[in-house]
């Protein structure tokens, strides 16, 4: 079996195009993995392999790799950084120990960066920095360290200076050994030489080394009370304490370089292995209740005595088969075992185990706990789903994953094509927890709902492409909600007498708006006995069973309160059934009464426009009914953000780009939702019922 303390997980993340694909071809190629190293522009980077991916210049889905460096075994997820495949880079970060935030040297901390990092704070994974792309225009190494600081609210660990600015950047200075790494221009890896560091460095390198030692030593009292006392302490005791920092996020070393041009990716390496931890050198995962999701107390300890257990983090479907990504907690995993998945509670046989270069695959015999695997042609899991040992079951800590805002609607052309289409969109809604599917049952009509105008389109070119299903497609839905403003007290009775024995149930309830995020909650306070115990579970079923059917237009209603206070029933004709008819038909009569209200979905809008266009995106935003929240100036342009409704943001993309000379970008995430002004609220009801009756 192999050493556990020599195994690093690691996953790179970042905004989009701040270099994650390029700097894991540069870690391939270090490693010896590949040969001739793949351009993203190009679109023959290694690990964008799907067609949809080459052609964008954008990766979609994580691909995992594993390769060695310093005899140490390297797991390599590299994440999109596009905000509508967030959902991929949660859920990397859910099986990693460890990552490497890439910020770009001109960009610096962009929106999804941001978004990324908060992921990964919740995730509690230790980090390092690699500040790319310093042979860009306007790159400032000292800039974007200023901006982790203060957008992100992190400690950066300064462990390098760069030597050189823009086309003059040809290495940098290791802060621990006082040495230049300088690269000549041949753009190989390997063409560097170690110099002593230039003369007009020397100061600066003096005091960040000194800035880098008293964070370092802070991690340990002995050793910073000898350096108070003015005994600089080893290389090998700082790295330890650095390591230590790093592991328990009191800081985050910080490292820069170019990946395109192959100038600084070994010392960002070297660091993955001096300072980012092992897999037992991470918190264990807790096991949680299966009914309850609670914590039960127990852990998921790293190491291959104990039982297995495992977590399937994402399912993907290509040439050989479904594959399903998982990484081992704890265990060992054999070719022909039984294992046992908590979440359906049936058994699985272990056929094929495939170590993922990519798209190429290694047969594994065995895995064991740290390994990230795949495993082909398995049957009933999904994303999320806990595999364990037959005799000792277990739930690991399920994965949340954002709800749908956008929806479109699709029909296939033709006839041959709706089967194709379900069988199609059953494997993708598998892959990808953050889309759904739901057919409209008045039309029949198949509607999709996910992150964003370009998840939606990427998930309708893959019907297309790789399944062959032709499409037509309605135009992009915003999903609406419904809620209530005032509190109300009220009364239903529902009787129905037809021969024999007849319905009746009596309820006096009080429906009042809830906080907001709550969803729906029931409480019951009758006492005396007017409405038996055994029948408020379908007063509660009734009521629950409405909220998806709003009564302004039809869209899900949230947050409202209901107590259920008095009531009455009869012994022979009063039956659950009753009750529940009771409550749905107090649903109707109440809600109208209540100031109903209708909800829209708020987006978190970022925009970077160059200086000379902040009037005109101001203004724009403005008549898109946005609130602008933040202005920051930047080297080469303006950063606003603002909360807009998402029924303003079509086609925002192309608009932008016009206003601001074609140099304009955003990206938006969802934020919460808000109320509707009555003009837009009244024109989207009339346009629901419009829709209904033109059915």
């Amino acid at each position: 079996m192999t050493d556990l303390s020599k195994y690093r997980n690691i996953g790179i993340f970042a905004h989009v195009d701040a270099g994650k694909t390029t700097t894991t071809e540069r870690i391939l190629k270090l490693t010896g993995q590949i040969h001739k190293t793949g351009e993203v522009h190009d679109g023959e980077s290694t690990t964008d392999f799907m067609e949809q991916e080459a052609e964008r210049g954008i990766t979609i889905q994580s691909a995992a790799v594993s390769c060695f460096w310093n005899d140490h075994r390297l797991n390599v997820i590299d994440t999109p950084g596009h905000v509508d495949f967030t959902v991929e880079v949660y859920r990397s970060l859910k099986v990693l120990d460890g990552g490497i935030g890439v910020f770009c040297g001109s960009g610096g901390v962009e929106p999804q960066s941001e978004t990324n990092w908060r992921y990964a704070n919740e995730s509690e994974v230790s980090r390092l920095i690699f500040v790319n792309k310093l042979d860009r225009m306007g790159a400032d190494f000292f800039n974007v360290v200023d901006q982790v600081k203060n957008v992100l609210g992190a400690n950066p660990l300064v462990m390098v200076l760069p030597i050189g600015r823009e086309d003059d950047f040809v290495g940098v200075v290791d802060l621990l050994s006082r040495k230049a790494y300088v690269w000549d221009d041949s753009g190989l890896p390997e063409n560097y030489e170690v110099k002593d560091v230039p003369a007009d460095m020397v100061d600066d390198v003096e005091q960040y080394r000194e800035e880098l030692i008293e964070t370092a030593v802070e991690q340990d009292d002995d050793l910073m009370e000898a350096y108070m006392e003015g005994e600089e302490p080893s290389i090998e005791d700082i790295k330890r304490c650095i390591r230590k920092g790093t592991r328990d996020l009191a800081f985050f070393p910080t490292f820069c370089g170019s990946a395109f041009k192959n100038k600084g990716v070994q010392i960002v390496l070297d660091a993955v292995v001096d300072y980012l931890p092992a897999p037992t050198e991470v918190e264990p995962q807790p096991l949680t209740d299966k009914e309850t999701g609670e914590p039960t107390g127990e852990v998921a300890t790293v190491s291959a005595d104990e039982p297995l257990r495992a977590l399937a983090f994402k399912i993907m479907d290509d040439r050989f088969g479904a594959l399903t990504f998982i990484r081992i907690y704890s265990g060992k995993l054999n070719k022909g075992d039984t294992i046992l998945n908590a979440a359906t509670g049936k058994t699985e046989r272990i056929g094929r185990m495939v170590e993922m270069q990519a798209d190429e695959r290694n047969e594994l015999t065995s895995a064991q706990a740290g390994d990230i695997i795949a495993v082909v042609g398995m049957k009933n899991v999904q994303t999320g789903h806990t595999l364990c040992d037959v005799k000792h079951e277990c739930t690991l800590e399920p994965m949340i994953f954002p709800t749908p805002v956008i929806s479109i609607a699709v029909t296939p052309k033709d006839k041959g094509g709706s089967e194709k289409m379900g069988i199609a969109i059953g494997k993708m809604v598998a892959e990808d927890p953050s889309f759904q599917v739901e057919t409209d049952e008045e039309t029949g009509e198949t509607i999709l709902k996910g992150m964003g105008e370009l998840h939606l389109d990427i998930k309708v070119d893959i019907l297309k492409r790789t399944y062959g299903v032709d499409l037509t497609v309605g135009a992009p839905q915003v999903a609406y909600r419904e809620t209530i403003t005032q509190a109300i007290e009220d009364s239903y009775t529902h009787k129905k007498q037809s021969g024999g024995s007849g319905q009746f149930g009596k309820i006096d309830y009080r429906i009042k708006p809830g906080e907001a995020g709550s969803g729906f909650s029931f409480k019951s306070t009758v006492v005396g006995g007017n409405v038996p115990k055994e029948f408020w579970p379908a007063v509660e079923k009734g009521f629950a069973g409405m909220m998806d059917n709003g009564v302004l237009a039809g869209f899900p209603t949230l947050d409202v309160e209901v107590e259920l206070f008095d009531g009455g029933f009869h012994a022979v004709d009063s039956s659950a059934i009753a009750f529940e008819i009771a409550a749905k038909g107090a649903f109707r009569q109440s809600m109208p009464k209540a100031g109903a209200q209708l909800l829209e979905p708020i987006m978190n809008v970022d925009v970077f426009t160059p200086d000379d266009h902040v009037g005109d995106v101001i203004g724009d935003l403005n008549r898109r009914r946005g609130m602008i929240k933040d202005q920051q100036a930047g080297a080469t342009g303006v950063r606003i953000k603002a909360d807009v409704p998402l029924s303003e943001m079509f086609g925002y993309i192309g608009h932008l780009r016009t206003i601001t000379s074609g140099r304009g970008q955003f990206s938006m995430e969802f934020a919460h939702y808000a109320p509707c002004p009555m003009n837009v609220a009244e024109e989207v009801i009339a346009k629901v019922k419009e829709e209904k009756a033109n059915k």
